[in-house]
């Protein structure tokens, strides 16, 4: 069942919550608008009981080919301020679940941005990555240079946010932007498939790998290690571990609950 909204549709498939980006005619540009609904959506899934990952998608033209300069071109500086656009961007980070992005044809500033703050990135081979803002005398600003720089070095995000220039879907896989690479025919299909694999792992240990592996890129090694035994041992208080070590012992699936 799809419920629909003027920028993005919303559909459950199975234990999947999927969201699809829904502006063709402005190549899924993202608006306030938009921003709103798609972070509402994610909280949703992520409050849902029945959900155990979700599926963040555009369409085979774009993924999302920026922020909507339309919204920004007239701003000042105390407007921007007061705005306070990213306090949405900083919801995203609080998402527990995992979110996996299909993404074809065009990922560029915001929708790079964006495609950055998933946690698993199936592309097609019509992809394009990149942080466009210096063309129009301004700077990534939803994380676009931390983000970038973290995920495939200084020397590349150095060059892709100072020129420009965009990444081709395997130069992107390469360099570590991206999870995986799919014929164009395919990603929106090899997506579900991964979300599906996902829904078959147990709820709170996924949450907290997701965690522990989000950690990584704000602590200090030792740090990091300390954090990722407590989660660890946390979980040895699950129905779940039981249920998961029994299994494999009795070699069947296991099936997990979330408890």
């Amino acid at each position: 069942m799809i419920c629909m909204a003027d920028e993005i549709l919303i559909e459950r498939i199975d234990q999947i919550g999927v969201i699809r980006l829904n502006r063709p005619d402005k190549l899924n540009a993202l608006n306030m608008a938009t921003m709103e609904r798609l972070v509402n959506a994610l909280e949703r899934f992520d409050a849902d009981g029945e959900i155990r990952c979700m599926l963040l998608a555009g369409n085979e033209r774009a993924f999302a080919a920026g922020a909507d300069i339309n919204e920004m071109a007239d701003a000042s500086m105390v407007d921007m301020y007061y705005r306070n656009q990213f306090a949405r961007w900083e919801r995203i980070k609080r998402v527990q679940k995992p979110i996996v992005a299909a993404v074809s044809g065009y990922a560029l500033g915001g929708g790079c941005e964006l495609m950055m703050h998933c946690d698993i990135i199936v592309a097609s081979e019509t992809a394009r990555f990149g942080q466009p803002e210096i063309n129009i005398g301004v700077m990534p600003g939803a994380g676009g240079t931390q983000r970038m720089a973290r995920a495939v070095g200084k020397a590349l995000a150095m060059d892709v946010v100072l020129t420009g220039r965009f990444l081709k879907a395997h130069e992107a896989l390469t360099m570590g932007l991206i999870s995986r690479v799919v014929p164009r025919e395919h990603f929106f299909e090899e997506a579900v498939r991964v979300c599906r694999e996902l829904c078959e792992k147990g709820p709170i240990a996924l949450r907290l790998a997701k965690e522990a592996v989000l950690k990584a890129f704000e602590t200090p090694l030792s740090e990091g290690l300390e954090y990722e035994r407590k989660l660890f041992y946390m979980l040895f208080s699950t129905q779940d571990q039981k249920e998961g070590m029994r299994a494999f012992q009795e070699k069947r699936r296991a099936i997990f609950t979330g408890k």
